[in-house]
């Protein structure tokens, strides 16, 4: 769709036409802020170029402009999701940028990679938790009987990361100063004794698991207005930066990735004639 916005041209230089493309870090953002607001049958609201990226969005949002802290720390939100090296869409976004397709098709194909459950959703997931979990009194019978369950506590752990995930060592201070802000500490809370919790029993067995960056921007993002079915496009409205720079960087010594597969089936067989299989 966005592309139709440009001169969709193929441009095989190293640089990849993002100069065009690069619209798209701005794009993407005000796509989803309209999307919210037309289903809820509102009018669009036109970006304000006084905002910096992370204001103008919740200004889209919202029909009115953020206080300037809240703006910041969205801005920051932006930051901190824009870039986390080659996980499953940054890797799409590349393998298909090194077949010379154009910025926009990369950045469909990374889109499609963040929409599977493995990669995306997270923080969603993490504020249904809490939903289920109800008030801090409930914590500890919730947590200990899933960890009991060997069942997964949502937003801990990180497959890159022995150590807290340093994104959310800011998210958190971020929650912490908006939630006593806005008098709503309820998620902040339980997420602490989750976090307390979890640590202690982790801690017994010996395995490195902590918060990652997911596990508090969830509840941040909903004390700003943001919808939870838009966390995961509000995901890829900072990732795209990211992505963007990852093309570029393929694009400037580019080879096609054609990786190789090793067959593992069984061999020595007998064809057997379609008639007659069974």
């Amino acid at each position: 769709y966005l592309s139709g916005s440009v001169e969709h041209v193929i441009d095989h230089s190293p640089t990849c036409n993002c100069r065009i493309t690069l619209h798209q870090v701005a794009q993407i953002a005000s796509v989803i802020a309209a999307y919210s607001r037309f289903r809820e049958g509102k009018e669009y609201v036109e970006p304000d170029d006084s905002l910096d990226h992370g204001s103008n969005f919740l200004y889209m949002l919202r029909g009115e402009k953020p206080e300037k802290d809240e703006g910041r720390m969205m801005d920051a939100c932006f930051v901190l999701h824009a870039e986390h090296e080659f996980n499953a869409s940054t890797f799409t976004a590349r393998v298909v940028a090194s077949t010379l397709s154009t910025c926009y098709s990369s950045i469909s194909a990374a889109i499609g990679a963040l929409y599977g459950s493995l990669h995306g959703g997270a923080n969603e997931q993490v504020l249904k938790m809490l939903e289920e979990i109800g008030s801090v009194d409930n914590v500890e019978a919730w947590v200990t009987k899933t960890l009991n369950e060997n069942n997964k506590i949502m937003g801990m752990g990180h497959r890159q990361y022995k150590a807290m995930d340093p994104r959310a060592v800011i998210m958190k201070k971020f929650l912490e100063d908006f939630s006593g802000k806005k008098k709503d500490d309820k998620n902040y809370k339980m997420l602490v004794k989750i976090n307390d919790i979890v640590r202690e029993y982790m801690d017994k067995k010996g395995k490195p698991i902590y918060p990652n960056v997911d596990f508090y921007s969830g509840s941040l993002y909903s004390l700003m207005g943001v919808p939870d079915d838009l966390f995961t496009p509000l995901f890829a409205a900072a990732r795209v930066a990211g992505w963007l720079a990852h093309i570029l960087e393929q694009r400037k010594d580019n080879r096609l990735f054609r990786p190789e597969s090793l067959y593992v089936g069984p061999d020595e067989l007998t064809y057997v004639p379609i008639e007659s299989r069974t």
